[in-house]
């Protein structure tokens, strides 16, 4: 039992987060506030924990998923759908300032712990509520997964070349959910300073994820027939930025979009000729310059294509695959990625913390804890 651990750093010391939330999105977001100080206490059902847990691949029995997302967090068994599991959900929203749940609309008003009857007990209480369409429209009690999400959002839509491609990344689950569940208890968090108020915010992960389209929807906007898949400027439609196989059967990106890079690209390769030709004037005319272009690439490895663009500042990036990206030197000097020791799993690798503050430095605090973990110590601490 750790009775008074607590995090001992990051900014976000000194504000208890409840959360309710299971699988990816909620969790995620949560993590990154524990990670920058935040006291979260993961609350789960003994009899319905949290899905993650069983879902493989299991390093001695323990989920990686599970250890993945919920570092740095305490720990809570909690029957709330019961009476005096409720009464006890009720007693540590007197003490907490944000509870992040991710059930579908009225699942918790149902059973009496929506955030109604939080705020009449605690009225400074934040509900943020993570769905995939929101708490209200046509869609709001419909079931979702990140891939229906991003359909809905038209994410998908731009995605690929002739025909849609699902992401190697759940763009809804955590830009969309994650993501905007922290901003969205940070934005509810400084309400809060200036009203005395709390609220409930509504993350619908369709509606988080719609920025994303900001750049293309613009030129839709403006009648561009270049806002189509696999035609937009940054996404298929310039030839000098995209990716090309090398001679090694690997990738690089080239990232050469102003002129002062295209031109240096152009003259060091012995192609002046190029420099004009970066704006084919039909889909014939780009196929025939991006097949040009990958000829090229096509005569060197990859390394040498890395080292050439290091060597001229050009934009030339290794594609990297999963298992190299703990062999970057920036991403080691970054601590991007983690190696931690668990008392069951053993040794594993997790992403690390995305952001720096210079004061108040985040850092994962613990290992994802045992379910019920810390259920002793927070209920005695809650009685004192």
């Amino acid at each position: 039992m750790n009775a008074t651990r607590k995090p001992t750093t990051g900014p976000l010391q000194g504000i208890r987060i409840l959360d309710l939330t299971r699988l990816l999105p909620g969790p995620l977001g949560t993590m990154l506030m524990a990670d920058m100080g935040a006291e979260v206490i993961k609350i789960e059902d003994p009899n319905n924990p949290d899905y993650v847990r069983v879902f493989p691949p299991y390093l001695n029995g323990e989920s990686i998923n599970y250890l993945s997302f919920n570092r740095s967090k305490l720990s809570l068994t909690l029957d709330y759908g019961s009476e005096k599991g409720r009464q006890t959900f009720f007693e540590l929203v007197k003490t907490a300032d944000v509870v992040v749940e991710q059930f579908r609309p009225g699942f918790l008003d149902k059973i009496g712990i929506g955030y109604e009857a939080a705020k009449a007990v605690n009225p400074q209480i934040i509900y943020v509520s993570v769905t995939g369409y929101g708490q209200y429209g046509p869609y709001a009690k419909l079931a979702g997964h990140d891939l229906n999400y991003i359909a809905y959002a038209g994410v998908l839509g731009m995605t690929g070349d002739t025909a849609p491609t699902v992401p190697g990344v759940q763009m809804a689950d955590i830009a969309g959910g994650s993501y905007m569940t922290v901003i969205a208890t940070l934005s509810a968090l400084h309400a809060r300073v200036r009203t005395g108020m709390g609220q409930q915010v509504d993350v619908a992960m369709t509606d988080a994820v719609m920025p994303l389209l900001s750049a293309v929807y613009a030129l839709h906007a403006g009648g561009d027939a270049k806002a189509e898949r696999g035609k937009a400027p940054l996404s298929g439609g310039l030839p000098n930025y995209g990716v090309y196989a090398c001679a090694d059967g690997k990738f690089v990106a080239l990232g050469t979009l102003e002129p002062k890079f295209w031109g240096k690209f152009c003259t060091l390769v012995n192609r002046p000729d190029w420099t004009m030709y970066v704006l084919p004037k039909n889909e014939a005319e780009l196929a025939d310059f991006k097949q040009q272009i990958g000829h090229l690439f096509l005569e060197h490895s990859q390394a040498h294509w890395v080292d050439f663009g290091l060597q001229n500042d050009l934009l030339i990036s290794p594609v990297y695959d999963l298992a190299d990206l703990e062999h970057d030197p920036h991403l080691q000097a970054r601590e991007m990625i983690l190696t931690q020791q668990h008392p069951r799993a053993g040794t594993y690798k997790t992403i690390g913390v995305p952001l720096k503050f210079s004061s108040t430095p985040a850092q994962p605090a613990w290992l994802a804890p045992i379910m019920g973990e810390d259920t002793e110590a927070i209920l005695t601490q809650l009685r004192s």
